[in-house]
């Protein structure tokens, strides 16, 4: 019996050519978008592509245009809402532009990010959008200049580059979030991190690999300065990238005598772990513990209470990240730009003055 599916041979230029009664040269312009074809021989061409449902051949289509109509896009964590919207924001804008758009996700680590960069150069892609895992390894994204490929930097910087570079002001995020909590009366404060480090211990901002939280810590203690904390009044800590590294960091912190009674965290997924965390010892937000995340993500809005959070323009990140990167394909040979975007600090039920102290130190006890 014959299958229903029965092969088909793929329609070629040369097919639509004779369809429209035109040559295939004439019928590859018209196609392909390029050289000069008059627009009556365009219309027949079209109509014939349409009767014949002729697929076009991408790889011919960027050899002989020179461009592949791709965007490669390589991004850390897709899981983190804050990439998640950033996407849709260049994947907006590349589509309105006629660009389509392939996504890698590095996992934060700099040799798959390479690996990345390889395919996608492979691939002839138009353009790279990046955020980078390290601050000091870019050695292959300038390879991908060098061969005259344009690129554009997403949130992280990489210092030294000649590139454009869409980011956050991310240290005036974290000295305005931290401000509140100091506000509130907190003294003792706590930034969490999923970023990670050799030896697993914070000491300096020379250990980050990444120029955004380089700059949230710059703010965190700008802001802790300013206000006459000492550096033993804060806690910084790294490596919470999973729930178990997460819970682990979190359970030390707010089990010791001396514990934080306020926390800024990077990210929402972070910000939950904190909620699981205090319940498991005993404590309540914001009664005995502060939170302010980095992240609008849904759920923040959504739970009791509602968590205060610094609004990132994610999307609008994206979408200027992906616009710079099209005029740059388009023939853009200005110098290097910094597109900068301000967060805002929505203040929602997870921030309130610290409780007693001896009421902190037997709460901090609770198994």
């Amino acid at each position: 019996m014959d299958n229903e599916f029965t092969a088909r041979r793929a329609v070629t230029v040369a097919d639509v050519a004779r369809a429209a009664q035109v040559s295939k040269a004439a019928a590859a312009r018209a196609l392909g978008g390029y050289g000069s074809v008059s627009d009556a021989v365009k219309q027949r061409v079209l109509e014939a592509a349409g009767r014949l449902d002729y697929r076009p051949n991408e790889l011919a289509r960027t050899m002989a245009t020179g461009r592949s109509g791709t965007i490669g896009v390589i991004v850390g964590d897709i899981e983190n809402p804050f990439f998640g919207s950033a996407v849709r924001g260049i994947s907006d804008l590349a589509a309105a532009s006629g660009f389509d758009v392939i996504l890698s996700n590095s996992s934060e680590t700099p040799s798959a990010e390479k690996a990345s960069t390889r395919v996608f150069l492979a691939k002839r892609v138009d353009g790279l959008i990046v955020a980078p895992a390290t601050m000091h390894d870019g050695a292959h994204l300038a390879d991908a200049l060098g061969q005259g490929c344009p690129l554009v930097l997403l949130d992280r910087d990489v210092p030294g580059l000649p590139v454009d570079v869409a980011l956050i002001d991310d240290q005036a995020a974290a000295r305005e979030a931290t401000g509140l909590l100091i506000a509130s009366g907190h003294r003792r404060l706590a930034y969490i991190t999923a970023t990670s480090v050799v030896d697993g211990r914070y000491s300096d901002t020379g250990q980050i690999v990444l120029t955004t939280v380089q700059n949230r810590i710059a703010g965190f203690r700008e802001a802790a300065a300013a206000a006459g904390l000492a550096e033993s009044d804060l806690r910084i800590r790294l490596g919470a990238s999973t729930t178990a590294q997460s819970q682990e960091i979190l359970l030390e912190l707010l089990r010791a005598p001396d514990r934080p009674t306020a926390i800024l965290s990077s990210d929402s997924k972070i910000a939950l772990e904190v909620f699981r965390a205090a319940r498991a010892v005993g404590l309540a937000v914001p009664r005995d513990l502060s939170l302010i995340t980095f992240d609008d993500a849904g759920w923040t809005s959504a739970v009791s209470p509602t968590v205060t959070v610094v609004s990132q323009p994610s999307y609008r990140l994206g979408y200027a990240a992906a616009r710079m990167l099209i005029e740059r394909i388009g023939g853009d040979k200005s110098a290097p730009r910094r597109c900068v975007l301000e967060t805002a600090l929505i203040r929602r039920e997870s921030v309130s003055p610290p409780i007693a102290a001896d009421a902190v130190e037997g709460r901090a006890r609770t198994p």
